[in-house]
């Protein structure tokens, strides 16, 4: 059985958490990190380095970070469905994995800190302004990519999808209005439409 190391309030668990119940694949999830430590025990540390979750045990298998983790179910488990095998379609699917993880989530973060981990009179607007200003481009972007297909990648639900989803997510559920992206929605709303979303993309962001 797998084993996901990680509390499910990270964003980065949730996408594996997410993967392996579209997957149907059995797993057991251990809490760690933030209240629940573990992270930086030795234990924990001969096997991610970094001190991060998620960590993902399969069989012989121990990988860290989210979206390799995502890559590596999909491949095992749904090869050219969720993880095409064509490699234009492939990397169509990788890029907007890594434009999830280098670029929103990067500019989405000040915001997350500022209104969910920050006491409200320690908060720096600035900071905040300057995350949603950029942000809000991004998701502006993302409508225009969701335009004309049903899915990131095209017609057919992927691997790309579900990070992106993730980060939806806790963007939509921030204490804050946010400017109405169509195509953005409705993509959302597909995607919290199916089972494997339950039990996480119906949780708060704490």
């Amino acid at each position: 059985m797998l084993k996901i190391w990680g509390r499910i309030s990270s964003i980065n668990v949730r996408k594996v958490v997410v993967v392996a119940q579209e997957l149907g694949v059995p797993f057991e999830r251990i809490e760690a990190g933030g209240a629940f430590g573990v992270v930086k025990t030795p234990e924990f540390l001969a096997r991610n380095p970094n001190g991060l979750i998620p960590l993902l045990e399969d069989d012989q298998v121990e990988l860290w970070e989210s979206n390799a983790i995502v890559r590596y179910l999909c491949a095992r488990h749904a090869p050219d469905t969720l993880y095409p095998l064509a490699l234009p379609a492939r990397f169509d699917a990788e890029r907007w994995m890594d434009w999830q993880q280098t670029t929103l989530n990067r500019a989405g973060r000040d915001a997350f800190i500022q209104l969910i981990r920050t006491p409200a009179d320690k908060r720096d607007p600035r900071l905040l302004e300057r995350s949603v200003a950029a942000t809000e481009s991004l998701f502006a972007l993302l409508d225009r990519q969701l335009a004309d297909r049903a899915y990131i990648c095209g017609e057919r639900f992927t691997m790309a999808d579900i990070p992106l989803g993730c980060e939806a997510h806790r963007w939509f559920n921030l204490p804050r209005t946010h400017a109405s992206w169509p195509h953005v929605e409705r993509w959302y709303a597909a995607l919290r439409a199916r089972p494997a979303t339950d039990t996480v993309l119906d949780q708060s962001l704490q």
